[in-house]
């Protein structure tokens, strides 16, 4: 298994949308199962493919260290050649993805790839957790298309009081918080919502988003 699509795919879908997955699991995670699920709720088709190291560790079951930027970034562009031509060319199509699927998005984005109308991703990155000095955003400033970023309000990888002290906004169309939410959108125990509720909310601001820009 090498890619998974939602049913119908691509059918009467509002857009098309490649959903990369982390750096540390599997595009069928829990996480990427139930969010691929909501999308496809909200009329979004989504398209799962897994980077080559991902890919090596279904084979044999040994966890690697993600492939270095060219190698993710050239089968993330593959994938995206060979969506535009299932889909053609009045279908949109957003790219994205949960963590390092979404900043691999983000930085084809601005490179100018061609055939994308969006850019939405699950959970960014932004510095690595406790690394204040490492921040992953210089090339956010460079996409030319729209950008939407989903974050939970606890998430290591970039909390809201960190984001608005550094500034690191440039180039981000939307920025959306989820209450409660870690890097998975899990929620504190006590919290009104669980994580299957954020995962729905992420799904509703995606299609929200996608109408937008879409039309």
């Amino acid at each position: 298994m090498d890619r998974i699509t939602t049913k119908g795919y691509p059918g009467n879908a509002r857009a098309a949308f490649i959903l990369a997955h982390g750096a540390g699991a599997p595009m069928d995670s829990p996480f990427m199962d139930v969010l691929a699920r909501e999308l496809e709720y909200q009329g979004i088709a989504c398209v799962r493919f897994e980077f080559p190291y991902m890919k090596k560790r279904r084979e044999d079951g040994k966890k690697r260290f993600p492939d270095k930027q060219p190698v993710l970034l050239g089968a993330f562009q593959a994938e995206i050649q060979r969506v535009r031509g299932e889909i053609g060319a009045r279908c949109p199509l957003i790219i994205g993805g949960k963590s390092m699927g979404g900043r691999m998005a983000s930085v084809l984005a601005s490179d100018g790839v061609d055939s994308v109308d969006g850019v939405v991703c699950f959970g960014y990155p932004f510095h690595p957790p406790g690394k204040l000095d490492r921040w992953r955003t210089n090339h956010l400033s460079a996409i030319r298309c729209p950008l939407l970023i989903v974050q939970g309000t606890r998430d290591p990888f970039g909390r809201p009081d960190e984001l608005k002290a550094q500034g690191h906004q440039e180039g981000i169309t939307r920025l959306c918080w989820l209450d409660g939410g870690d890097h998975d959108f899990v929620p504190p125990v006590r919290h009104p919502l669980d994580q299957g509720s954020l995962i729905r909310q992420a799904a509703v601001l995606s299609r929200q988003f996608i109408e937008e820009i879409a039309g």
